[in-house]
């Protein structure tokens, strides 16, 4: 009997220890990290990781509201941004607080290196696409035959856009009484339409199947065939050339035989009485 009550109260103790030693490590961990208290400065060098995760993190400044929901309660945030503020102070970027928000922005003295140029893209009236539509086919072309063309007159805001806009260049002058400028278009031009050469500009027949004309066209109606070379016509001279231009001829009455018939009439004698 007293064995048996020996071997009994063996049992009991090694399922003791099992029992213990098959406990939940995880809980003893949870338990070991709750007996641990973070050192002050330790824990604020954390908040000063977290505050600035979230700053670079966001697309948008972010309030005192914000930061403070992620972090724990207790937190006095003021101390971290200071921190934050002091450390960043002679970097590239800065934390600033903009409408009680913070975030960071690029440095004062280095913002010339991030300025961005944008072009405006200017929305053409219809007088301006009717002008570069006659440059296009019809250079080199003066104003005056811009005019005729269109059938009215053009402002010279309209010719100075499509100059600006690098469509429209000066090519020369005519060789004609008043050395009128030439207009012609340019690289730009080809590149924003997605032309190789000046001569790929829609014909007839294409602009007839785009729509873009009437297909009750007057009889003989034809579309002029545009220049490809940018060198200078015939007709036409540098913007800087002197051109002598021919002398106006003026036909004026011989006065010879008049100067004569006075003369003889203030020779004849005196009516006597």
């Amino acid at each position: 009997m007293a064995n048996s009550v020996n071997t009994g109260s063996a049992v009991q103790e090694d399922q003791q220890v099992m029992s213990q030693d098959t406990q939940d490590p995880s809980r003893e961990i949870a338990d070991a990290i709750n007996n641990v208290t973070l050192h002050p400065r330790t824990d604020h060098g954390q908040m000063v990781r977290i505050i600035e995760a979230l700053l670079f993190a966001s697309s948008e400044p972010l309030s005192d509201e914000a930061l403070l929901e992620c972090l724990p309660d207790g937190v006095e945030l003021t101390p971290v941004m200071e921190t934050i503020a002091q450390v960043y102070a002679q970097r590239g970027v800065n934390l600033v607080k903009v409408a009680d928000k913070w975030q960071f922005r690029t440095a004062e003295d280095l913002s010339f290196l991030l300025r961005r140029e944008a072009t405006a893209q200017k929305r053409l009236s219809k007088a301006a696409l009717e002008t570069i539509a006659i440059i296009a086919y019809h250079q080199p072309v003066t104003r005056a035959e811009i005019e005729e063309i269109r059938g009215v007159s053009i402002s010279k805001g309209t010719l100075d856009i499509l100059l600006e806009m690098g469509w429209a260049k000066l090519r020369g002058r005519r060789r004609t009484p008043g050395k009128p400028v030439t207009y012609g278009t340019t690289q730009e031009f080809l590149e924003h339409f997605g032309l190789e050469n000046i001569s790929d500009l829609p014909g007839l027949s294409e602009l007839k199947g785009a729509g873009l004309l009437s297909s009750n066209l007057p009889s003989g109606f034809s579309i002029p065939m545009p220049r490809d070379e940018d060198d200078l016509g015939p007709d036409e001279m540098g913007l800087e050339d002197d051109y002598d231009e021919p002398p106006l001829e003026m036909h004026l009455p011989d006065l010879t035989q008049d100067d004569e018939v006075l003369k003889n009439d203030s020779e004849e004698e005196p009516l006597r009485p």
